[in-house]
């Protein structure tokens, strides 16, 4: 009995259990917005080498940014069962922090669908962290890529969700 109501309130699980794609077609197309955000750690030399322009691979901020843009239109190849959306905007900002040392990573994708642009967000700020990552592993591997998370989305059934308000 229990299973039935964890399936129930699973909605990428059909009522054997099995994994679904979510019917959003009886749902109306509304603007939903959400905002990510995460960070890469380093040591301040590899922080100082990027921000001098002085990384083997070249532009690494650019080529992250463009990434992470990249892979916000593609999210529904990469995370099954995530619906094809068409994206109005999408925002990468890779900001120097030298205080962690590394780089702030936060991403803003914007839709007018049936459905949320969390998973847009949040697969934008992984792979600019991870692209961040690659073009500057020749200068340190040790980096690492932290709090990925998802800060705020509007639009939608479930309504607006802000994680400064739980703060």
């Amino acid at each position: 009995m229990q299973e039935d109501t964890l399936n129930s309130s699973l909605s990428h699980l059909n009522n054997e259990g099995e994994a679904q794609m979510v019917d959003v077609s009886g749902k109306a197309q509304t603007r939903r917005e959400a905002i990510a955000a995460g960070q890469v750690r380093m040591t301040l030399a590899t922080f100082t080498a990027i921000e001098a322009g002085n990384a083997p691979k070249g532009d690494v901020l650019g080529t992250a940014k463009i990434a992470g843009i990249m892979a916000a239109k593609q999210t529904s190849n990469l995370i099954p069962l995530c619906h094809p959306l068409p994206l109005s905007k999408v925002e990468v900002k890779i900001i120097p922090d030298a205080e962690l040392p590394g780089y702030q990573i936060r991403a803003t994708v914007v839709t007018k669908a049936e459905t949320g642009v969390e998973m847009e967000a949040l697969t934008a700020v992984s792979v600019a962290a991870l692209t961040l990552y690659d073009m500057a592993k020749a200068l340190e591997k040790s980096m690492q890529i932290e709090k990925i998370r998802l800060i705020s989305k509007t639009g939608g059934k479930s309504g607006d969700f802000s994680l400064e308000e739980l703060k």
